[in-house]
C-alpha cells in the first residue's frame, strides 16, 4: 500500500529516455540486439521505380528531384545512391546531369538498373557509373515462366554472364534478388554464392564486390524470425550472412502489397541488412515503395545519424513539387500527408490547448516544419475554434466568452444546416467581427 500511496504522489513522468523533448522517440534498448550493424543507410529509385509507377519524369522534373534528395540527404549520408534507367534517351540525361553533379560534390552517387543480361551490360560501359544494379529474379514464379528456357539453371547461367561482364569492366554488380520473399533459401544461397565464386575467380579488386539486393516484390514478406523462409524477412538475411556477406554488401527493397514495409524494413536492419532502398515519400509501383523518411525516423530513433541527420523540413519542398505534378502525397499519409497532424476531434482540440505534447508524437514543428492544425467539425467543438484564434490569430480566449460560444452555435448551425465539408481557415471576417473579436476566424469547403 505505501508503494501505491507513493506512486500515486509523484509528479509526472513522461518517459523522456524513450520520448525526448525537441527529438524522434528513441528506442530505449535494455541491451543492444546482437545483430544490429555498427552502420546503416539507404538509397534512392525514385528515377526507377517511382517513374515506373507513374510519376511523369522528364530531363528537368529528374533533376528537380535529384537535387531536393541531395537537399535532404545534407551530409548525414543518409541516402548514399541513387538508382536510373537507362533504356530511353531522357532518363540518360538525367543520369549524366546526376552524374556530374555528383562529381561536383553532390552527396548521392547516381547508380543504374538493368537486366542481368549481357547485352545490358553494353549499355552501360560507357556511362561512367561505378555501380549498377541487375535484376535477377530468383523465384521458381519467374524463372520457369519468364524465361526460354525456363529453369533455375538457365536463368543462373544468363545472370552469372552477366556478373562477369561487369566485373571485366570495372563496374560493381548489386544483384536484385527479385521476388526473393517466394524463393526456396537454398535457391538463394546457391545464386549468391554461385556470384561470389565468379568474383573469386576474377580476381578482381575488393571494390567490385558484388552486392545482394533482397527484393520483397509482392509486398508479402513478413517481420518475424519465427515463420518459415521464405515469408521471414530475417531469415533471408541471416541466411546471407552466414555466406561472410556483411551489411555493407546486402540492401533491402520492399513493397507495400499487405502493409508492412516499413516493420519489414526494420526486421531487415535488424537481422544485419545495411541498407534499405526505397523513396522518399514512398513513391513507386502498385502501393508504393519503402517511405525512406519514415524509415530513416526510426533509424534515428535506434541511435543511428547521432551527429549529422537528413533535414526532414526540406522536405516539404519535394512534397509540395510532387502535387505541382499531379502526384501529391495522400492527405492522410503519414508525417506529410495535408491531414498527417489535424484533428478534428474537440476532446483532441482541448488537449492541443492545454498541453499539446498530449496529442503530438513527437516535436512536428520543430523536426518537420509542420504545424499541429484542427478542423472544425460538428464534433470539434469550442475547443476547436479557440486553438484556431489562438494558433492563426494570435489570442486565446475563455470558453465562456460569449463571443465565441455565439461562433460555436454558428458553426453548429452550419453543421445542423446540412454542410458536409470540413472548416479550416478562409477568409470570414463578417461573422468575427459580429462576434466582437478582434481576429478573424475562417471556414472552407
Amino acid at each position: 500500500m505505501k508503494g501505491e500511496i507513493s506512486i500515486a504522489g509523484e509528479g509526472p513522468d513522461y518517459i523522456e529516455s524513450a520520448f525526448p523533448p525537441g527529438d524522434f522517440p528513441r528506442y530505449d534498448w535494455p541491451e543492444r540486439p546482437a545483430g544490429l550493424p555498427a552502420e546503416v543507410w539507404t538509397s534512392e529509385t525514385t528515377h526507377r521505380d517511382g517513374q515506373q509507377g507513374g510519376l511523369p519524369l522528364a530531363v528537368e522534373q529528374s533533376g528537380r528531384i535529384y537535387e531536393a534528395m541531395c537537399a535532404f540527404t545534407g551530409n548525414s549520408g543518409a541516402i548514399r545512391q541513387a538508382e536510373f534507367f537507362v533504356y530511353r534517351e531522357p532518363d540518360r540525361r538525367a543520369l549524366e546531369s546526376a552524374l556530374e553533379r555528383w562529381n561536383s560534390g553532390a552527396p548521392i552517387e547516381p547508380t543504374t538498373w538493368i537486366r542481368a543480361a549481357a547485352k545490358d551490360v553494353a549499355l552501360i560501359r560507357s556511362l561512367g557509373v561505378r555501380e549498377t544494379g541487375m535484376l535477377a529474379s530468383i523465384s521458381d514464379y519467374h524463372t520457369f515462366h519468364k524465361f526460354v528456357p525456363g529453369g533455375r539453371r538457365p536463368a543462373v547461367e544468363s545472370y552469372l554472364a552477366a556478373v562477369r561482364l561487369c566485373l571485366d569492366l570495372g563496374i560493381r554488380p548489386r544483384l536484385h534478388l527479385e521476388d526473393a520473399t517466394r524463393a526456396p533459401l537454398d535457391v538463394i544461397a546457391w545464386f549468391a554464392e554461385a556470384v561470389l565464386t565468379e568474383f573469386d575467380k576474377a580476381g578482381s579488386e575488393p571494390r567490385l564486390r558484388p552486392k545482394f539486393r533482397v527484393c520483397d516484390t509482392m509486398g508479402i514478406g513478413l517481420p518475424y524470425d519465427d515463420v518459415a523462409a521464405p515469408r521471414s524477412v530475417p531469415r533471408i538475411f541471416a541466411r546471407l550472412c552466414s555466406l561472410g556477406l556483411g551489411p555493407e554488401a546486402l540492401e533491402f527493397h520492399p513493397h507495400n502489397d499487405t502493409g508492412l514495409i516499413v516493420a519489414n524494413c526494420l526486421a531487415a536492419v535488424r537481422a544485419g541488412c545495411g541498407a534499405i532502398n526505397g523513396t522518399l515519400l514512398g513513391k513507386g509501383e502498385r502501393t508504393g515503395n519503402a517511405p525512406l523518411e519514415m524509415v530513416l525516423l526510426h533509424l534515428i530513433g535506434m541511435g543511428f545519424f547521432p551527429v549529422r541527420r537528413p533535414d526532414f523540413v526540406a522536405l516539404n519542398d519535394l512534397a509540395a513539387f510532387y502535387s505541382d505534378l499531379g502526384h501529391g502525397v495522400p492527405a492522410k499519409y503519414p508525417l506529410y500527408g495535408r491531414d498527417a497532424h489535424r484533428t478534428r476531434a474537440g476532446i483532441h482540440a482541448d488537449g492541443l490547448n492545454k498541453f499539446w505534447w498530449m496529442y503530438a508524437p513527437f516535436d512536428v514543428p520543430k523536426l518537420l516544419g509542420r504545424p499541429l492544425e484542427v478542423s472544425l467539425t460538428k464534433d470539434s467543438g469550442i475547443a476547436g475554434i479557440i486553438f484556431l484564434l489562438k494558433q492563426h490569430h494570435g489570442t486565446n480566449p475563455a470558453k465562456d466568452d460569449p463571443r465565441v460560444r455565439a461562433l460555436q452555435t454558428w458553426v453548429t448551425a452550419q453543421f445542423e444546416g446540412g454542410r458536409l465539408h470540413q472548416a479550416d481557415e478562409a477568409p470570414l471576417g463578417r461573422r468575427v467581427r459580429s462576434a466582437g473579436l478582434r481576429s478573424v476566424l475562417a471556414l472552407s469547403g
